[in-house]
C-alpha cells in the first residue's frame, strides 16, 4: 500500500481558528511545497482508485477545485464513511469521526490533522468492509447510485421522495432544526442544485443537513410569499436575505368613552384592523397631518399633539373645537368617517387567483385596503359561487416590505389574475377576528 503525506503551503495566512483547531500555523507551512508541486503525485497515487473519506464531498471538492485552478481534471469514484457507517452500523449515538472512533475503539491521534484523520478512517473503513454482508458498499459504487454525492447525514430516500412541484422546502439538521428555507418551481430539482453546488456556503449547508421537508403551494407566487414569511418566523442560520423583519406602521381608528373617534398609528402587528399602512413613522405622521388638515380634524384626537386640553389648531381656527366642547361629537365623527373613507380605495382591496395544489382547487391571495391579509385554497366549484368560501379559507399572514415587493412584482407581470373587491363585499364576507392566523405546513 502506497502512502503520501505532506503539509501544503496555502500561499496565504492561516486563520487563527484553523490554527487552534489543527495546530498548523504559518511557520509550519512556510517551506512546505505548494499544491502545484505535489499535484502530479496525487494524480498518480489516486489513479484507478476509490476516494474514501469521512464526509467525502468536503475533501473531494477541495481537491477538485485545486486541480481545476491548474487546468486539470480530477475525477474519482467516491465513498463516504459517514453514510456507510449510518447504514452498516445503525443506531449509534453519533457518526462524527471522533465519536465513532471512541464508540468502536478505533485509535485516533492528531485529531483534525490529515494523517491522523486518514489513519483512523482507514481502520473505520476496514471495519465497515468486515461488517457489510449485504454489500452496501458495492451498491454505493453502482454507476446509477448517487450515495456519494449526497450530504453524509441525508438519507437517499428523502431526496427520492421530494416532489417536482412548486413549494417551499426546509433543510433540517440532526436536531430537526431548520437551517435553510427556500422556494422552488420544482422542489426536487432545486434541492439537487444545492446538493451539487461546489461553493463553500453550499458545502457547509449540506454537511449539516440530515433531513429535508417541504410544503407544496401550487403556484410560484404562494411559494414566494410563504418562503418570505417562514424565513422571518424561523430565522434559519443559512438564510441571509429577508431575515430582518421590517414591520409596517398601521393607520387605525377607535372610539373613546366620550364617543369621539380617534385616528392613530402603531406597529401593524399590534393593530387588528389597519386602515392602511406605511413603512416609516415619519411617513405615517405626514399622512395624518395632511388628513387632519383636509378634513379639519383635531390634532389632539389624531394624536399629533399630546398633553393638551385643547389643540393649538383651535386657536388658529383650523379645528372646529371638538377638543374645547365647541363642536358636537356627531358632527366631528362624521368628518372622521369621511377621512377614513377617503383612504379606503376599492382598487386597493383585491383577490389574486392562482393555480391550486391539485386540478380541483384554486389558490388565492387577499389584500384589503392595500394591506396583505394572507392566502388560502378553495375548490374550483366554491370559488365560482360565493365569497364566503374565501373568507373561511384565508390563512392570516403578516404584511411587510418584502411581501409588498413580491406582490408589486406579480401584479406587474400578471394583472389579469387580480379581482377588485368592494368595501361592502369585504365587510359582508371577511371577519378577520375569526380567520386562522397560522399556516400549518
Amino acid at each position: 500500500m502506497d502512502e503520501f503525506t505532506s503539509l501544503v503551503n496555502p500561499e496565504c495566512s492561516i486563520p487563527k481558528y484553523i490554527t487552534s483547531l489543527t495546530g498548523i500555523d504559518d511557520s509550519m507551512v512556510r517551506t512546505a511545497p505548494k499544491f502545484y508541486e505535489i499535484a502530479k503525485k496525487i494524480l498518480q497515487i489516486t489513479e484507478n482508485t476509490i476516494f474514501v473519506a469521512h464526509s467525502v464531498n468536503f475533501d473531494y471538492n477541495i481537491l477538485q477545485k485545486e486541480f481545476k485552478s491548474l487546468g486539470a481534471r480530477f475525477q474519482r469514484k467516491k465513498l463516504c464513511t459517514v453514510r456507510l457507517s449510518r447504514k452498516i452500523l445503525p443506531g449509534l449515538p453519533s457518526y462524527s469521526l471522533g465519536k465513532l472512533c471512541s464508540t468502536l475503539q478505533i485509535p485516533l491521534s492528531n485529531r483534525h490533522r490529515a494523517k491522523g484523520d486518514a489513519d483512523a478512517t482507514v481502520l473505520l473503513f476496514a471495519l465497515l468492509l468486515e461488517k457489510d454482508p449485504s454489500d452496501i458498499i458495492g451498491a454505493s459504487l453502482h454507476p446509477r447510485s448517487r450515495e456519494a454525492t449526497l450530504p453524509p447525514l441525508l438519507p437517499k430516500y428523502v431526496v427520492d421522495n421530494l416532489p417536482e412541484t412548486e413549494g417551499v422546502y426546509y433543510f433540517r439538521n440532526s436536531d430537526n432544526e431548520i437551517i435553510y428555507i427556500g422556494k422552488a418551481i420544482n422542489i426536487k430539482k432545486r434541492v439537487l442544485s444545492h446538493l451539487y453546488d461546489k461553493s463553500k456556503r453550499e458545502i457547509n449547508l449540506c454537511l449539516e443537513t440530515a433531513n429535508i421537508t417541504y410544503t407544496e403551494t401550487g403556484s410560484e407566487l404562494l411559494a414566494l410569499l410563504l418562503e418570505s414569511a417562514e424565513i422571518k418566523k424561523q430565522f434559519p442560520k443559512f438564510n441571509r436575505a429577508q431575515r430582518k423583519t421590517r414591520e409596517s406602521i398601521a393607520l387605525f381608528t377607535y372610539q373613546d368613552r366620550q364617543g369621539i373617534l380617534h385616528i392613530g398609528t402603531n406597529n401593524i402587528k399590534l393593530v387588528q384592523r389597519p386602515i392602511t399602512k406605511f413603512y416609516t413613522v415619519r411617513e405615517a405622521r405626514t399622512f395624518v397631518e395632511k388628513l387632519c388638515e383636509k378634513f379639519e380634524l383635531c390634532p389632539k384626537y389624531c394624536h399629533l399633539q399630546s398633553n393638551v386640553s385643547s389643540c393649538f389648531h383651535f386657536q388658529l381656527k383650523q379645528c372646529k373645537g371638538i377638543c374645547s366642547n365647541k363642536e358636537s361629537v356627531e358632527s366631528y365623527n362624521q368628518r372622521v368617517q369621511q377621512a377614513i373613507a377617503s383612504v379606503q380605495y376599492e382598487t386597493e382591496s383585491f383577490l389574486i387567483h392562482e393555480k391550486g395544489r391539485t386540478a380541483l382547487e384554486t389558490s388565492f391571495v387577499l389584500v384589503v385596503n392595500g394591506v396583505y391579509k394572507g392566502f388560502g385554497y378553495v375548490s374550483k366549484k366554491s370559488s365560482k359561487k360565493s365569497m364566503s368560501a374565501y373568507s373561511k379559507n384565508t390563512i392570516l399572514q403578516k404584511d411587510n416590505k418584502d411581501i409588498q415587493r413580491i406582490l408589486r412584482w406579480y401584479l406587474k407581470h400578471s394583472p389579469d389574475n387580480c379581482s377588485p373587491l368592494g368595501k361592502e363585499m369585504i365587510q359582508e364576507n371577511f371577519n378577520f377576528d375569526r380567520l386562522s392566523n397560522t399556516f400549518k405546513a
